[in-house]
């Protein structure tokens, strides 16, 4: 495959993926786990959560949330940096209001690789990096 055919699909899944991602957050928090790896690591505004039980009770405890995303990019890792694993690199920027505060400027990053099973290719979280962007309040 050449490589804008691999960029193209690169991007497709990530904005499947994050239509996914975003509404799941929004609505049905509580199967947001179930988008990350047994394994992946979260950094939310620097404060670091590892495993399945630690993104678990981290998303417990965030209150009810409204996204907006401004922005998507995404790009296909190279697949020396990767052996063997497809992965893809999405940022997304927007707002997100959290119940009872004011709308937050956020930026966030996934590293997403692709799990292979006999019927399908299904995109997991190895790494997510949220933070907010509001330079005015800091």
């Amino acid at each position: 495959m050449d490589f804008k055919t691999y960029v193209d699909q690169a991007c497709r899944a990530a904005e499947e993926f994050v239509h996914i991602y975003y509404e799941t957050m929004d609505k049905r928090r509580r199967v947001l786990p179930r988008l990350y790896l047994d394994t992946a690591t979260l950094l939310w505004n620097g404060n670091v959560v590892t495993g399945m039980d630690g993104i678990t009770n981290f998303f417990e405890m965030l209150p009810s949330s409204e996204f907006q995303i401004n922005m998507l990019d995404c790009q296909p890792v190279h697949e020396q940096a990767t052996p063997s694993q497809s992965t893809v690199l999405v940022v997304t920027s927007g707002t997100v209001k959290f119940d009872g505060s004011h709308p937050h400027y956020y930026n966030q990053n996934f590293l997403l690789t692709a799990q292979s099973t006999p019927n399908q290719t299904v995109w997991k979280i190895a790494s997510d990096c949220f933070r907010f962007q509001d330079w005015s309040n800091n």
